[in-house]
């Protein structure tokens, strides 16, 4: 490859923070307190240099089979695109995983450029405990009647900004090689839905935990797929918070939008 054409391939690699040297935000996790069965907040002072920090925006697309996710994905496109510019504008890396859309990004540079990096093989995944969710998701969890499963996307939502040094991929290993080109040490993950693929993805969080990488659920730019109709018959809002509080029990800590726009 022409070395002008491998460095515009390879510019996100390259890029530096303009800010202070850390990412300072505020991140939340729960610890249970033996012999108890109780759970404890704690929330603490997080840091990780932008440089070495990534986002991964979880399946945002254009359209979603179930009307009651894309109302919910409409209010949250302003907020979420207001982080990832101020995200980026820090030097952090921006990946777009709209997945099973890449052949609407096949041409894209931001696609090219992450299939041109050397391809890492990520380390055996780590055992860890997988209980079982507090929701019940089986009926595919729409809470607006009459929708039915389909394939409803073709790309991820026009409404967030696909800029020249971001990554398109949906491909776990790929975005971890672009981790691995970063060395990057800290994921920030956001997007929908957060009991289905923010968690069981090939670049989310049980399998970015499993192969090593510090990951952070930004919970206030996410939403569950639950119909308060199934167990444990709670509000939509309150069956996501659920899930949140799941994650931070079993997976990985969360923090807010909020946080990182003044981190």
């Amino acid at each position: 490859m022409p070395q002008t054409r491998r460095s515009l391939l390879l510019a996100p690699l390259a890029l530096k923070a303009t800010g202070p040297a850390e990412l300072r935000f505020r991140a939340r996790t729960r610890v249970q307190e033996p012999p108890s069965d109780e759970w404890r907040v704690v929330e603490f002072a997080a840091t990780c240099p932008p440089g070495q920090t990534a986002v991964v925006v979880c399946d945002m697309w254009d359209r979603h089979w179930c009307r009651g996710a894309n109302e919910r994905v409409a209010q949250m496109l302003p907020r979420m695109v207001e982080t990832l510019a101020a995200l980026r504008r820090r030097g952090v890396l921006i990946v777009h995983a709209p997945s099973e859309t890449m052949e609407f990004y096949r041409d894209a540079p931001q696609r090219k450029a992450i299939l041109a990096l050397p391809r890492v093989a990520p380390p055996p995944l780590k055992p860890w405990p997988d209980p079982p969710l507090p929701i019940d998701d089986s009926d595919e969890g729409c809470d607006t009647p009459g929708d039915k499963p389909r394939r409803a996307w073709k790309r991820q939502h026009p409404a967030i900004p696909i800029e020249p040094a971001d990554f398109i991929s949906d491909n776990g290993e790929e975005i971890y090689s672009a981790l691995a080109a970063r060395r990057a040490t800290h994921l920030f993950i956001l997007g929908v839905h957060t009991n289905m693929c923010i968690l069981n993805r090939s670049f989310a969080i049980k399998r970015m935990t499993r192969w090593g990488v510090r990951c952070f659920l930004v919970r206030d730019l996410t939403d569950s797929m639950y119909n308060p109709a199934s167990a444990p018959f709670v509000s939509h809002e309150r069956g996501t918070e659920l899930v949140v509080e799941y994650i931070e029990r079993h997976w990985c800590p969360t923090t807010t939008s909020e946080s990182l726009i003044n981190a």
